[in-house]
């Protein structure tokens, strides 16, 4: 075999499909890589403890989470940026006037400034994971939050955009959007591993699907989008290939040449 290599995979709709569930195929493509001696890694835009048990069924132990705001490399935090607690205060002063709410999470959990929201409910639940938001107002003080999370009906977000230049807002439901540290991305995570790694570019492959992994596949030269992508991240990308529900992991190895 040749020099190692290290493949960044995205989770919802590149390792998990529509329903949240890893394709054998997937699993069985995972393991043929390492088994092969290269390194495998997540890139994704959830929190650490949402994808706690993909990580230990997978063998998984590097990973850049939080759309690149907290980075592990073989269980060692080697980077973070979390958001301004100033301006998150003052974020949060905002949405309460707008009875918006918010929630706090950091590399262990979250919390939200309310007890109970309709909003907050409809929208977690589609995320089909097990942590439940719980209620602490406080949760943001003498900690470190990497990603907030704020309720609020499409287009109300342009009252918070043109206050708060600390932050990106990325909607990720009709009901809520990722508040972020500005100017972050996966991208950046990714080239924190790679270099303490020590790979070159030409070993570097990333899988990816949504607007949110434009930069990792455009960063990345043996980049490969799903068939189910955005179109976006398949004109960012070097490679389409199946969807994820058509064993899309798996064809899109064999199409870089990483498996036979």
């Amino acid at each position: 075999m040749g020099e190692k290599s290290i493949v960044f995979f995205d989770i919802d709709g590149t390792l998990l499909d529509h329903d949240k569930k890893l394709p054998v195929t997937a699993r069985e493509a995972v393991f043929a890589l390492k088994e092969l001696g290269h390194e495998v890694a997540i890139a994704t835009g959830r929190a650490p403890f949402m994808f706690a048990d993909l990580r230990k069924e997978l063998g998984i132990d590097t990973f850049v989470s939080y759309n690149g705001q907290y980075v592990v490399l073989r269980g060692e935090e080697i980077y973070k940026k979390p958001l301004d607690q100033r301006a998150l205060l003052a974020l949060t002063e905002l949405a309460v006037t707008k009875d918006h709410p918010v929630v706090y999470m950091d590399h262990e959990d979250m919390k939200a400034n309310v007890s109970q929201h309709d909003y907050i409910t409809e929208s977690m639940d589609s995320l089909k994971i097990e942590q439940v938001v719980t209620h602490d107002p406080l949760y943001y003080q003498n900690r470190d939050i990497y990603q907030s999370l704020l309720f609020l009906k499409s287009g109300e977000e342009k009252l918070y955009e043109n206050q708060f230049s600390e932050f990106d807002f990325v909607r990720w439901h009709p009901l809520s959007i990722d508040v972020i540290p500005a100017g972050g991305s996966k991208a950046i995570g990714i080239e924190k591993i790679t270099s303490a790694l020590n790979i070159g570019e030409q070993h570097q492959y990333a899988f990816g699907d949504g607007l949110n992994d434009i930069e990792m596949l455009t960063q990345i030269k043996n980049s490969v989008a799903m068939g189910n992508a955005h179109p976006d991240a398949k004109a960012a990308a070097s490679f389409v290939t199946r969807s994820v529900d058509e064993d899309g992991i798996v064809e899109g190895l064999k199409q870089v040449g990483l498996l036979s």
